[in-house]
């Protein structure tokens, strides 16, 4: 049995009751260093299996062994699992292997909905996740995204939006959306959502500051809607008020 847990961005208060009890039903615990070390209360006397960055199909392979061995085992990843997580992943493997094993995905709070409630309701209407890291996704492929969702007037979610790498990749994302997003459109910036040293910045596209922004942020870029209304960022729905 694998367990695909998604715990949020990882302090217990935003993990759901089904991750909690599946993380404690799992007798082998598999994932990224960073991640295991944010539930590490949780996880005494478990069995863990960690490794580094970029090490992902290792990792799965790793759990998918585990559960042949008859071990009940659960594969973290921070937000939700299958969004940038590791379901996708696990569930290939074991369809490619044709493994007879049971696989089941536990949702947990993305880095999009948890920045969302920290910065209002910037995502009440329809919107999009867009990841700025070309590692697995061309750069080209990624800017037809961006205009196309900007073009649609989505609300658009920024994940991986800024690393030392990968220093220019938001401004150039901010380049491209201008022509389609004016220059009052709201931008929220949320760093390290839901952990100790989470900071919330909210500013404008025009004045936004890339600075501020590393790979543990998310960046909520609003429609021609969207307003803000002291230190929050509101989307409309289309209700008469």
């Amino acid at each position: 049995m694998i367990y695909v847990i998604g715990i949020g961005p990882g302090n217990k208060e935003w993990m759901t009751l089904e991750a909690l009890e599946a993380i404690e039903k799992s007798n082998a615990i598999v994932g990224y260093k960073t991640y295991i070390n944010l539930i590490e209360d949780l996880i005494e006397g478990k069995e863990v299996i960690e490794n580094g960055m970029r090490q992902e199909i290792d990792r799965c392979k790793r759990a998918i062994e585990e559960a042949k061995d008859g071990k009940t085992v659960a594969v973290i990843s921070s937000g939700d699992a299958g969004i940038y997580g590791m379901a996708g992943l696990i569930l290939e493997l074991v369809s490619n292997e044709e493994a007879d094993i049971e696989v089941k995905v536990v949702p947990g709070i993305t880095a999009s909905i948890g920045a969302a409630a920290l910065l209002g309701a910037p995502i009440m209407h329809d919107f999009c996740h867009i990841s700025l890291s070309d590692l697995l996704t061309p750069w080209d492929v990624i800017e037809k995204r961006l205009k196309l969702a900007a073009d649609a007037d989505f609300v658009i979610c920024l994940y991986n939006a800024r690393s030392k790498g990968r220093s220019e990749h938001l401004k150039k994302a901010f380049d491209l959306m201008s022509e389609f997003k004016g220059k009052d459109i709201p931008v929220g910036i949320v760093k390290d959502v839901g952990r100790e040293k989470q900071d919330i910045h909210i500013c404008t596209f025009e004045t936004m500051d890339f600075e501020r922004v590393d790979m543990t942020t998310m960046v909520i870029i609003g429609n021609k809607s969207t307003f803000i209304d002291d230190d929050k960022i509101i989307t409309p729905r289309g209700y008469v008020l």
